[in-house]
């Protein structure tokens, strides 16, 4: 089995490295997994659930091992914990919540066809696939795979190759659990695995960026299994003239450049009123300028590394695009190198136009592009120019104005007098939009019903029909 370097971000240095899983052995293994989950579905949801809750308390005790692999693989220690947190109230929400939709619906009789009464059975898909991206590792593998599992599906999770550490103290957790052990495979590699784990699967889940997504689609397309996709986001924010200022500008900063902006659902695009316009921009450059870099010591600053070093690039791109196109940097502006990592400073940038890259692209680092509008028409247009449909936040003090400018945005969920909600709050269904995703919500109810399947039975209580309701001399009109 060939090995994989893995790079640490904080110094750029190749000091780790995964196992590469090939189309085989992946096979092989999905085949053990299938077998495991009739008895993982056989033994009921109870059962399920005590799995579950013992893995809760081994992940609990472990929470440390794995906190520490996060922090070396995303440069950010107290984010690292926070996922560990995250997950364990994860678990929490679903042990409560599944035997809640799992249970039994009662017999019920058809409207159409009064003489037929039917009960429905909900199957799961046998092994679901989870690819999970490096930007938040440990939270986007498992946010699909434990209603996966509450559900009654196996699961084989890929973690990206950029971010995989915690697999490791994470696998070691599931060790003694019985049942759970035997339907949850942890496999480590790059694209190519990535490949193969489609190939092995019932259903597919993916988070990353747009571009790979199509291939997902295109894969699992070809396999005529299930894809749910979440990919990128532009997500815009408006504030409105009426919006308490200094709350919206805490928001945005927060959900702008937080986590170095490296999140799906960061706001890329700041749309102010005119007349809040300059108070505006000035408040988000002194908020700016106040976050500094977690560097050189890892416990103190805001902001860390830029995790895949390419990104360094992607934002320098549209930087150097802005600029030329007469943009303003307000603040930052610049990519820096320290101790081998590439970190980017937060940067505010105004004067812009809606042809740059940066207007565009999904940035993914800790860029607040700054444009006015006039009236709330504009807002909506402006903030509806993209392919993407993600998320938006809007600020304002009018609640029949909030409503009117978040019901005319084209996403999927729009954080009133915040920004950023659909990361805190993962209980409340939505779907992406456009380029930002498509299948079955994550969030709610749905994060565990979308694995799930409806056979009916469908009990005739009257004589079946005879062929001579073909007949055509019966003088039947359309």
């Amino acid at each position: 089995m060939k090995q994989i370097p893995v790079r640490n971000p904080r110094n750029g240095e190749l000091d780790y490295q995964i196992d590469c899983w090939e189309s085989a052995e992946l096979l092989t293994r999905a085949n053990d997994l299938r077998t495991a989950q009739e008895q993982w579905l056989e033994a009921g949801v109870a059962s399920r659930c005590a799995r579950l809750a013992q893995w809760r308390a081994a992940i609990a005790s472990r929470q440390d091992d794995i906190a520490t692999a996060l922090c070396v693989d995303t440069g950010r220690r107290s984010f690292a914990r926070l996922e560990v947190h995250k997950i364990l109230g994860l678990l929490d929400h679903w042990i409560e919540r599944a035997p809640q939709l799992l249970a039994a619906a009662a017999p019920a009789q058809s409207a159409m066809q009064p003489t037929v009464r039917y009960e429905h059975r909900l199957v799961p898909y046998p092994l679901v696939g989870i690819i999970s991206p490096w930007n938040v590792p440990l939270i986007l593998a498992l946010i699909d795979a434990i209603p996966a599992l509450a559900a009654g599906s196996a699961v084989m999770l890929k973690p990206s190759e950029i971010t995989p550490r915690f697999a490791a103290p994470l696998a070691e957790t599931l060790l003694g659990i019985e049942g759970l052990e035997q339907v949850l495979a942890i496999v480590t590699g790059d694209a190519q695995t990535g490949r193969g784990v489609i190939d092995a699967v019932d259903t597919i889940c993916f988070t990353g960026s747009v571009a790979t997504g199509r291939k997902v689609a295109q894969h699992a397309a070809e396999r005529f299994i299930p894809a749910f996709l979440e990919l990128g986001g532009k997500d815009p924010a408006i504030v409105l003239p009426d919006a308490d200022l200094n709350n919206a500008t805490t928001a945005i900063v927060r959900s702008a450049i937080g986590m170095t902006g490296q999140a799906c659902q960061s706001l890329e695009r700041v749309l102010v009123h005119r007349d809040v316009y300059d108070d505006t921009l000035a408040a988000l450059v002194t908020k700016a300028e106040a976050v500094t870099l977690n560097w050189p010591d890892l416990g103190k600053g805001q902001i860390g590394p830029l995790i895949h070093g390419p990104q360094a690039e992607v934002i320098q791109r549209q930087l150097d695009d802005a600029r030329e196109r007469g943009a303003m940097i307000h603040c930052g502006g610049r990519i820096e190198h320290h101790g081998g990592g590439a970190w980017c400073l937060p940067t505010v940038i105004s004067n812009l136009s809606p042809d740059m890259l940066l207007m565009q692209e999904e940035t993914f680092g800790p860029l607040i592009p700054v444009q006015s509008f006039n009236s709330d028409a504009e807002a909506i247009a402006l903030a509806n120019d993209s392919v993407f449909g993600l998320s938006a936040a809007v600020f304002g003090t009018d609640p029949a104005r909030l409503t009117s400018v978040a019901e005319a945005l084209n996403v999927g969920a729009v954080s009133i007098n915040d920004a950023s909600l659909t990361a805190m709050v993962n209980d409340v269904e939505k779907n992406s939009f456009g380029l930002s995703g498509m299948g079955g919500s994550r969030m709610g109810d749905t994060g565990l019903l979308r694995f799930l399947r409806k056979r009916a039975l469908l009990f005739q209580q009257a004589a079946a029909a005879p062929i001579q309701v073909f007949d055509e001399g019966l003088g039947a009109k359309p």
